[in-house]
């Protein structure tokens, strides 16, 4: 029975001011003071926060895709891809160009050439010419084909992660591009992989369904927080069983140091801490930096540096090693090409894939695989509208089918803007529990996104005229 055709594709720029709240504030940008570009925020932490600050401001957003179907229950389909604010009508315009692509096709000529349809998105003979596969046109293509799995798993009747879960290796296989990867992943080695990963797996899914997977807060300790409310935050998540903090760091080393040492003696020398510097210093200056943190215990350093510089994170993940601490990147890498350099340059001891930045499940499933095969960890990344709610349902995946492991692994949580969604994330005990509704936890409130599509939704009518908040985004 035909599983229903494609009749449109619709796409809503859907953003949350939170920068009003520094919700998601982290380090770098001294440009942006120096050039006007941003005023200095009143704020009790530190004078230096707006001017170094890489996200100083960020609206946590979404390009939001529906896929309409004539199926006879009137089935849709739901993705995103997470954006700061500005740029995501960039976003919705690449998801409207690429949307010819998908729109009149049978759902099941795609699944049952889910490679080829991967394919024809990322390699449209002009828009790959803004790409390939980076930038706008990848984050729109993203966005696509985590609607098309949304749909899939809905008509499944399974969340997606149990989807992926009953594939067979080679149904799994055939999803993947292994173009320009097969010098370090052929499908052959995926499929063995996969294979091998088939033993153990009912005791792990019913692991993971008793359990959870083990989750990390970076809600605590945004740059742009006061102490008093870093404290605060802290103490509450210490209540709530939370062992595993991110503190962001990198606009001014003393001020990192004092933090640090707070957040430290809070947490006790029992828990673990990470550190988190998006992309804010040099190679050299990176080094010496976090060696100046050291004493501080972190178990990772993430984004150090360019996320595109592969032999720098190699230099700074050697000069640490003998410190114990390691270097994890990932959320904007911005394909399996370069996840597979730094695996190929030993760059990273921690790969943090990204539901929305990578081609969707399609793309995540060959950084998984490729992960596994050169024995590093994955800890994905969160930190944005929808993302918890996406990539919970990979690495739980991941775990069951793949990793088989949970040593040194954890995800990402940041608690922020979960009531927008229909389904979203239940964290107990510190842990993702498993989704048990068929999809993808996609699916956004229409309440929500009529009060937040910009500019024309009801919260930004009302902030767009108020002269004191008029300029956010």
């Amino acid at each position: 029975m035909g599983r229903g055709r494609v009749t449109g594709l619709s796409v809503r720029d859907v953003r949350f001011p939170t920068s009003l709240a520094r919700h998601g504030s982290d380090a770098m940008m001294h440009l942006l003071q120096e050039n006007g570009a941003v005023s200095t925020p009143d704020l009790d932490c530190s004078a230096l926060f707006q001017g170094f600050c890489k996200h100083p401001d960020p609206d946590y957003s979404a390009a939001y895709v529906v896929i309409h179907t004539d199926a006879p229950d009137g089935l849709k389909g739901y993705g995103l891809t997470f954006t700061l604010g500005k740029g995501t009508e960039v976003v919705v315009c690449a998801v409207n160009a690429l949307s010819v692509h998908v729109v009149n096709k049978d759902l099941d000529e795609i699944i049952c050439d889910f490679r080829g349809f991967y394919r024809q998105l990322t390699s449209d003979g002009q828009l790959r010419w803004i790409g390939p596969e980076k930038g706008a046109v990848h984050l729109a293509t993203a966005a696509i084909l985590n609607a098309v799995w949304d749909l899939w798993a809905k008509q499944e009747g399974k969340p997606l992660w149990k989807l992926l879960a009953d594939m067979n290796p080679k149904q799994l296989v055939s999803c993947i591009d292994f173009r320009y990867i097969t010098d370090a992943l052929t499908e052959e080695e995926a499929y063995t992989i996969l294979q091998n990963g088939l033993m153990g797996k009912k005791e792990r899914e019913e692991q993971m369904l008793k359990y959870g997977y083990p989750a990390y807060t970076t809600s605590c300790a945004w740059l742009g927080y006061p102490d008093q409310q870093l404290k605060q935050l802290c103490t509450e998540a210490l209540k709530d069983g939370w062992t595993r903090f991110k503190v962001k760091v990198g606009a001014d080393l003393q001020d990192d140091i004092r933090r640090c040492r707070l957040i430290r003696e809070m947490i006790g020398p029992e828990n673990i801490l990470m550190l988190d510097a998006n992309q804010r210093w040099e190679v050299e200056e990176a080094i010496e930096w976090v060696t100046k943190l050291a004493e501080f215990k972190p178990l990772w350093i993430e984004e150090p540096t360019s996320p595109d510089d592969i032999l720098g994170h190699a230099t700074i993940s050697k000069a640490l090693a003998p410190l114990g601490i390691g270097v994890a990147t990932g959320e904007q890498c911005h394909n399996r090409v370069v996840f597979k350099q730094l695996l190929q340059a030993q760059a990273l001891s921690y790969v943090q894939v990204d539901s929305c930045r990578l081609g969707s499940v399609n793309e995540n499933l060959s950084v998984l695989l490729m992960a596994k095969k050169f024995e590093i960890p994955v800890c994905p990344h969160a930190g944005g509208v929808g993302l918890c709610e996406l990539v919970q349902h990979l690495i739980i995946f991941d775990y069951i089918s793949i990793s088989g492991s949970l040593e040194n692994r954890m995800c990402e949580y940041v608690d922020h803007l979960h009531e927008h969604f229909k389904y979203p994330v239940v964290i107990k005990n510190a842990s993702y529990l498993p989704p048990q509704a068929p999809g993808y936890s996609s699916e956004m409130k229409e309440d929500s996104i009529r009060k937040y599509q910009f500019p024309q939704g009801d919260v930004w009518q009302k902030l767009l005229s108020d002269p004191h908040t008029a300029n956010i985004n």
